[in-house]
């Protein structure tokens, strides 16, 4: 095996921040060959459906791959409800065959891991040396936040520094934020990841993807302090 091909559907476009995170954790369970990624855009692609088999589906056609990553944000349901939907819907599909599929389930949006590194922030925000005092979440507490996209969009909004009409004008890019960070572990302190890093280095080992067999994960690191 040369290279391994991996295919992420997401549940929108701002999802495709997920694909750094993917392929760093491939190269950490193990995986030494090239990785090769796709993000299926479904966007103005036809048939559109909104059922997940289909969307599956679909991405497998436009997308052929080794290993299929499906995310969807737990949102208001639990990381055990969000995994076993998935499954239900790759488990239904009618296709000859079927690449292994691992969950990507953050709790409760993506954007809750995107808040770890602050120099990355102020950077995608295009002002670094900004001094204003962000107040970003405790690591340990991103999971329990309400609406992370409205709490990481408002903390680029002020690592800017721009106000009155470039504060209006002012589109934050939070997928500019993961193509700043080179070291994902610590995101290892979230239940939702490590979920995620167990899967996922469970088909590397079943597949035998791994240049060292039958890797295990790392020690999970102990939450940091929570000041709430």
């Amino acid at each position: 095996m040369n290279e391994l091909r991996f295919t992420l559907l997401s549940d929108g476009s701002s999802d495709r921040a997920l694909m750094p995170i993917l392929s760093w954790l491939l190269a950490e369970c193990g995986v030494r060959v090239a990785i090769q990624e796709a993000w299926a855009e479904l966007r103005g692609r036809q048939p559109r459906s909104s059922q997940l088999a289909e969307r599956v589906k679909l991405a497998l056609q436009w997308h052929p791959c080794d290993l299929l990553f499906v995310h969807r944000d737990a949102e208001k349901e639990t990381l055990e409800v969000r995994k076993r939907q998935i499954l239900e819907a790759i488990s239904a599909l009618c296709l000859p065959s079927t690449p292994p599929a691992v969950c990507v389930v953050p709790v409760r949006m993506q954007e809750a891991w995107l808040m770890f590194d602050e120099p990355a922030l102020r950077t995608a925000a295009g002002n670094p040396n900004n001094d204003t005092p962000l107040e970003l979440p405790a690591l340990a507490s991103v999971e329990r936040l309400a609406d992370p996209k409205d709490v990481l969009l408002g903390l680029m909004r002020r690592a800017s520094g721009f106000s009155g009409r470039r504060l209006r004008n002012f589109r934050p890019q939070p997928y500019r934020i993961v193509q700043l960070i080179d070291d994902f572990s610590p995101l290892r302190q979230l239940p939702a990841f490590q979920a995620l890093e167990a899967d996922l280095l469970e088909t590397i080992n079943a597949n035998g993807w791994a240049a060292d067999a039958a890797l295990t994960p790392p020690p999970s690191p102990p939450p940091a302090p929570d000041p709430d």
